[in-house]
């Protein structure tokens, strides 16, 4: 019942094209191959079911395909879902609702799906080399920031599967001194929280720290959000931990985190979406982008699964795709031109 490395199988029966396509394009994004999709009627001219791990079942209307239901019963143990959601059009707020809804059904009968990086894999992150032979030095224009200055600006990133290493690249190639601080919402086991701070912290001017109590985010900070509760700012712009955990299947929640950076930075928060699974960030991207907050994604081509990022992308918020060192240079090329705007206005008004 499972296919190439271990993953669950599914079969799609469905008497509407577009439905089925855009369940294969969903239980794909979660790491799921699709051993069938067809109409009923294809299913019924097949003497032996393919071997799926779960069917989806969706119909215009049931009482049109009697015999469907009798034929999967007779030839399959494995579990059937009957009467999913149409699936609303990708790219809006509603379709990416409808994929979390399909995401909890699937995991109810599979167990988690979202694939995290392992303990193995951090562990190769921490024998490679620096990712960029030339220490990156900082602009003419940009002023450093001063050590331990509170950050004016916040730029969130958040990742999943094949995160660490993006997120790696993108900090080894940005110069000291930039006056900005991350805060990194990664999927990731929580008992590895030790090795990815470790990891990520090797070469790199940006080092990693665990969010505490009370914490301003400092300029040059990158302030990993823990995986167990939701982590909110309070009226004086300090993190504090909430007793409840994140919501949604996978913590931190990327969602949560941008809405809750926003409430307090406003559109002093900008956001850049790394490699992973899922949509995770797609829901929150619309809102962040009304408030005027840059909006970023990893390209395909260079992420270990792109399904993130392309879906933030599928909104349309995001203004920027590149590799990890491509959304390096832009940033910087960013807050360049930022200090320069800043520099001119203070001089037109002297």
């Amino acid at each position: 019942m499972t296919g190439q490395g271990g993953r669950p199988r599914v079969g799609i029966v469905s008497d509407v094209v577009l439905q089925r396509h855009r369940l294969q394009a969903a239980t794909g994004k979660f790491g799921l191959e699709t051993c069938f999709s067809g109409d009923p009627e294809r299913l019924l001219g097949y003497p032996e079911v393919p071997d799926a791990s779960l069917w989806l079942i969706t119909l215009e209307d049931e009482a049109d395909h009697p015999a469907l239901f009798d034929h999967l019963l007779e030839q399959t143990d494995s579990p059937v879902l009957f009467g999913l959601d149409q699936a609303p059009k990708p790219g809006t707020t509603e379709y990416f609702r409808w994929e979390r809804r399909l995401l909890g059904k699937l995991e109810q009968q599979l167990g988690k799906l979202e694939q995290l990086d392992s303990e193995s894999s951090l562990a190769q992150l921490d024998e490679t080399p620096p990712t960029t032979s030339v220490t990156p030095t900082l602009s003419q224009w940009i002023s450093p920031a001063l050590p331990g200055s509170v950050a004016e600006d916040v730029w969130i990133l958040g990742a999943s599967l094949g995160g660490p290493a993006a997120v790696k690249i993108f900090l080894d190639n940005l110069p000291p001194g930039l006056p900005v601080g991350f805060i990194y919402a990664q999927h990731i086991d929580g008992n590895f929280t030790e090795v990815l701070t470790r990891v990520l912290g090797r070469h790199a001017h940006y080092q990693l720290k665990r969010a505490e109590e009370d914490y301003q985010v400092r300029n040059g900070d990158v302030v990993l959000l823990p995986v167990e509760r939701e982590w909110r700012f309070n009226e004086a712009g300090a993190l504090t931990e909430a007793s409840t955990p994140w919501p949604g299947p996978y913590g931190p929640s990327i969602d949560q985190v941008l809405l809750n950076v926003a409430d307090h930075y406003g559109p002093r928060c900008h956001a850049i979406l790394f490699s992973g699974m899922g949509n995770d960030g797609a829901i929150a991207a619309p809102l962040l982008k009304a408030y005027g907050s840059r909006i970023w994604v990893q390209e395909s081509t260079s992420c270990g699964n792109s399904s993130m990022p392309d879906s933030v992308a599928a909104t349309g918020c995001s203004t920027f795709s590149g590799t990890p060192q491509q959304l390096a240079r832009e940033l910087v090329k960013t807050i360049e031109e930022s200090c320069l705007l800043k520099g001119r206005q203070k001089r037109d008004s002297a």
